[in-house]
């Protein structure tokens, strides 16, 4: 069984509903869930939040935090998790946001992805960094983590 199968079949048996916030995955994740059969019954909620207005205007992201941290921070993947929770009423919501490349730079790298992680029980971050690996493969790695990531909150 794949991941998303896992997944699906977890949060059918505990009862929970789905959201996602991406940025650099581009709605990968939530095309990922909604392949899998059965993903109605427990997905809610996906957007694609690629540019910073967006993610204020979609997400509630504070313009504060955007212009203190940059969009590929944990604080910004945790104000995008808890804002597509919020938004959507889904039970856990995970966010991406990172620099799948070309680019980057010294202080935030290509490959750079921060995730977050919302819950009913609170927030968790992560930043991964995936390297230089090219940008397809940095969005299919961004991918496959944060459906693990939700793998693990749906428990």
């Amino acid at each position: 069984m794949g991941d998303t199968a896992r997944l699906v079949n977890a949060a059918r048996a505990a009862g929970l509903r789905i959201a996602t916030a991406e940025s650099c995955t581009g709605g990968m994740v939530a095309a990922a869930i909604t392949e899998t059969p059965g993903a109605s019954n427990v997905f809610d909620w996906g957007v694609v939040t690629y540019a910073n207005a967006a993610k204020r205007d979609l997400l509630g992201v504070a313009a504060a935090t955007l212009d203190a941290h940059g969009a590929v921070s944990e604080e910004v993947a945790a104000e995008m998790a808890r804002g597509a929770r919020a938004r959507s009423g889904a039970d856990i919501a995970v966010s991406i946001t990172g620099i799948a490349g070309p680019g980057g730079s010294e202080h935030k790298p290509e490959g750079r992805v921060c995730f977050g992680l919302a819950t009913a029980l609170g927030c968790t971050t992560e930043t991964v960094e995936f390297g230089a690996r090219g940008r397809d493969t940095v969005r299919a790695l961004a991918r496959d983590r944060a459906i693990a990531l939700l793998i693990e909150g749906v428990g």
